[in-house]
């Protein structure tokens, strides 16, 4: 999918990874959830199933809050206060000690929600609030919420179904 351009390719694109990455989600087995065999956000670590979707809870809902000190007119320390860009891996261990004690169904349905609730807000900007200037450093404000909605929810389900395919190779070789 190409990278969106104005606010009808940001909702379609969001729309779109999502509803694929939904699925893989919910067809992952309950008892698999918490497996840490998923390569993780730092180099060499591991990471469950339950990671990855606290890490995608977590950045939705710092995508709201930007938007939420955006629309109050305050300032937005990106990526969130404490982090620098060049430190997303702490930042990733970070959601998924914040959503650690989560159980996995109610953290799809906060990934759904926080989704919906950034969805609506896209919905109340027009194309120039959205790609018109600059929001962040050289990145408009659609092309941010693209990077950490969109792009994360495609990353996701890519290395949710590798992890699917070599659990199936697993399940496999052990039924033999």
């Amino acid at each position: 999918m190409p990278v969106p351009q104005n606010k009808g390719e940001l909702l379609k694109a969001i729309e779109h990874n999502f509803g694929n990455l939904i699925g893989d989600l919910n067809a992952v087995p309950e008892d698999l959830v918490d497996q840490r065999s998923l390569d993780g956000h730092v180099t060499g670590s591991l990471m469950s199933v339950s990671n990855l979707l606290a890490y995608l809870v977590g950045w939705n809902e710092l995508v709201l809050k930007w938007l939420a000190k955006d629309a109050a007119g305050q300032p937005i320390d990106f990526p969130d206060s404490g982090y620098k860009w060049n430190e997303l891996g702490k930042l990733a261990q970070k959601f998924y000690r914040d959503y650690d004690d989560i159980p996995y169904q109610q953290l799809l349905d906060r990934l759904d929600s926080a989704k919906r609730q950034i969805v609506a807000l896209i919905e109340t900007r027009s194309d120039e609030q959205l790609y018109g200037g600059v929001w962040y450093e050289k990145w408009s404000m659609g092309r941010m919420i693209q990077f950490n909605t969109s792009s994360p929810y495609d990353n996701a389900r890519r290395r949710l179904r590798k992890w699917n395919k070599a659990q199936a190779i697993l399940r496999n070789s052990q039924a033999s």
